[in-house]
């Protein structure tokens, strides 16, 4: 009997189209699959690919009696509670391979935008009332010779210090378990304990995983050991930063600004952040670049077939 596999979300299909007859896969008939679909295919699905940013609830697991794996689309995985799965017997994997480099190319971009400030400039622009230029108007800040302070360095983290050091940046780091030295030297990066990263750094971008020690991990103090000519950027997930502490330290100028992919209830973006010029928002697109949707959909595939050809070594998050 084919493996089912049930795709909760719109996809692209490929890879998923070379799996063979050995497998079943039902992609929903709108962006998202209903109700009704679970319900008629779930109680004989061996596999769902669950989609970051939407929540697999555990009463859908439960009524999945031969559920065999959870292979989610997408680096971030709290949207599915891995540890039921794992008490359930149920493998969890992620797909980080095809969103490093896409998600540092933002973060770059989110830094680059909101120091330069492209997006104020390029709003004004549009007016009838236009901006006016001149040699000392629409002054900006250059990243050249600035520090950037990395705070998570794992894959993205590290293109995203190759990127900064490759524009003249220096690049400073924290994250729990340090780099060897020899790392260190490659990458050309030197770790600092959080509260000096964030006291000496003109731009802190922010590459951790979501989690108990990582939720809220920025708040008020935070923010007040940040330089006021300091910008915070945030491809990584939105409940990394407490929100309403940004809006405090944008408002008592605190900080010069804050590039955000991500937000603490998404999709809501909150009307203040709207409201500041000195803020680059845009709507959780770090991996939207259709040349990594299809790599991450390949990769899904080929997680599902080496999973039960008992070769699934990398992946799970849940081991």
């Amino acid at each position: 009997m084919a493996h089912k596999i049930l795709v909760l979300f719109s996809i692209p299909n490929c890879g998923f189209t070379e799996l063979g007859s050995d497998y079943e896969v039902i992609f929903p008939k709108g962006e998202i699959i209903s109700n009704e679909e679970i319900e008629q295919h779930i109680g004989s699905t061996d596999v769902i690919v669950s989609v970051f940013g939407n929540k697999l609830e555990n009463h859908i697991i439960d009524k999945a009696p031969h559920l065999k794996l959870i292979a989610n689309y997408g680096v971030g995985y709290d949207n599915v509670d891995i540890n039921y799965a794992k008490e359930k017997g149920i493998v969890v994997t992620n797909t980080p391979d095809p969103v490093t480099e896409p998600t540092a190319e933002l973060a770059h971009a989110l830094m680059l935008a909101v120091a330069r400030q492209v997006g104020l400039l390029n709003s004004k622009v549009r007016t009838n009332e236009g901006v006016t230029m001149g040699v000392m108007k629409n002054l900006s800040t250059t990243l050249t010779g600035k520090t950037l302070g990395i705070i998570g360095l794992g894959a993205i983290g590290k293109a995203t210090a190759r990127r900064a050091i490759a524009s003249g940046m220096h690049v400073v780091y924290n994250k729990r378990t340090p780099l060897n030295s020899a790392e260190e030297q490659e990458l050309k990066v030197s770790y600092m304990d959080l509260e000096d990263l964030l006291q000496q750094s003109d731009v802190v971008s922010l590459h951790t995983p979501l989690n108990n020690d990582t939720n809220g991990m920025i708040g008020d103090a935070e923010f007040q050991l940040m330089k006021n000519t300091a910008y915070i950027v945030n491809t990584a997930r939105g409940p990394v930063i407490d929100e309403n502490a940004l809006i405090n330290a944008l408002q008592n100028n605190l900080i010069a600004g804050a590039g955000l992919d991500v937000y603490w209830n998404e999709p809501e973006i909150p009307q203040a952040l709207l409201k500041f010029d000195n803020t680059v928002l845009t709507p959780h697109v770090g991996t939207a670049t259709l040349d990594t949707r299809e790599e991450m959909s390949i990769l899904v595939s080929e997680i599902i077939k080496m999973f039960f050809n008992k070769n699934l070594k990398q992946y799970i998050v849940n081991g």
